[in-house]
């Protein structure tokens, strides 16, 4: 073969592999077009959400732990390449406790951050919180930071993203739903005020088209009675982050299914949360159609774990598998298990 013709199939090679590379970019980009997208990242039984909508606008809640080798951050880091992004623009800090808070110094030494949300000044009586809060604002300083309240928006383009409760205050209304009388206060227990920063947790509810999330933070129960009785403002929606990681402080029956959720994922870890009675509760929420664990919890009763496909770690192991979420306007979405790389499909209501 001449050195001429060698030359032309080389650059039909080449050209051929671009074409080949072009082709897998684009389907890339057009599986993600139209869709948002939500991680729910294991960080151990602590809480890294990101949110990234077809925009291409980005809210990360919470950061997971501190130490660990920067291990929160590379998990996140690595929700972020499947998402495609390189940056993120909101951080929501829903309250000041180390596995949502810790993991902002290792954060914002590897990723660009525009701006972080939190509800404004730590409230719990500990060291170790008042210690948490201090590296927050040091890592933070020069930052843009927002104070948040109820009935703020954070701007995600695509997304409508309403703050329902921060600082233990809460939303009466959210625009655009109408607050409905809510059946299960009237039996609920009066549960005892909590003056950790878990009842000061900032909660949102992000809106796509008919597509509903909804993530609450740490609230415990007697402030989430308070957002959603006498009267239910949130309505109705599909994926429920079971609040404060399935421990049996939060998760109100009369929160729960009153919002009816179709899907709900536990944040919970190995041995911390996915507690029996807040598992059972999620679980026998009328029209729930699935609960997603991170994490196998360990040490309970079997009965209390969802089913092998439905968990992202199995007992025994932690290799920082996680769910993604893919919805669409339509309210239809789906959840792929990163261990089994199997997704489950949920149509529109």
């Amino acid at each position: 073969m001449s050195a001429a013709l060698s030359r032309f199939c080389f650059a039909g090679l080449l050209l051929a592999a671009g074409t080949l590379a072009g082709i897998a970019q684009s389907a890339h980009a057009q599986a993600k077009a139209g869709h948002l997208l939500i991680y729910s990242i294991d960080v151990e039984g602590g809480q890294a959400t990101l949110l990234v909508a077809p925009s291409g606008g980005s809210l990360l809640v919470d950061t997971g732990w501190p130490g660990n080798n920067g291990r929160d951050a590379d998990r996140i880091q690595a929700a972020m390449r499947d998402a495609g992004i390189s940056k993120i623009d909101h951080v929501l800090i829903t309250h000041f406790h180390t596995d949502h808070v810790g993991g902002v110094p290792n954060l914002v030494q590897r990723v660009q951050v525009s701006e972080f949300l939190d509800h404004g000044v730590n409230r719990e009586d500990s060291d170790i919180t008042r210690h948490d809060f201090a590296a927050y604002l040091k890592a933070i300083q020069g930052k843009p930071r927002r104070i948040v309240h109820p009935g703020d928006t954070i701007s995600i383009p695509g997304l409508s993203t309403v703050v329902l409760a921060a600082d233990g205050e809460h939303i009466t209304q959210v625009p655009g739903i109408q607050p409905t009388p809510n059946p299960w206060c009237a039996t609920e227990p009066k549960w005892p005020a909590d003056d950790t920063e878990n009842a000061r947790s900032a909660g949102i509810l992000v809106r796509f088209g008919k597509f509903r999330f909804l993530d609450l933070g740490d609230l415990t129960k007697a402030k989430e009675i308070a957002l959603v009785c006498p009267s239910n403002p949130i309505g109705q929606v599909d994926l429920y982050l079971v609040t404060h990681h399935g421990m049996n402080l939060s998760s109100a029956r009369a929160i729960v299914d009153a919002i009816h959720p179709r899907v709900a994922i536990m944040n919970n870890g190995a041995h911390k949360a996915g507690s029996p009675q807040a598992w059972q509760t999620v679980h026998d929420s009328p029209g729930l159609t699935d609960l997603w664990m991170l994490h196998t919890a360990e040490g309970s009763d079997a009965a209390h774990n969802s089913a092998a496909p439905l968990i992202a770690n199995l007992q025994g192991g932690s290799d920082g598998a996680y769910f993604k979420v893919v919805a669409s306007q339509d309210g239809s979405f789906s959840v792929t298990n990163s261990r089994t790389a199997q997704t489950k499909q949920y149509p529109a209501p």
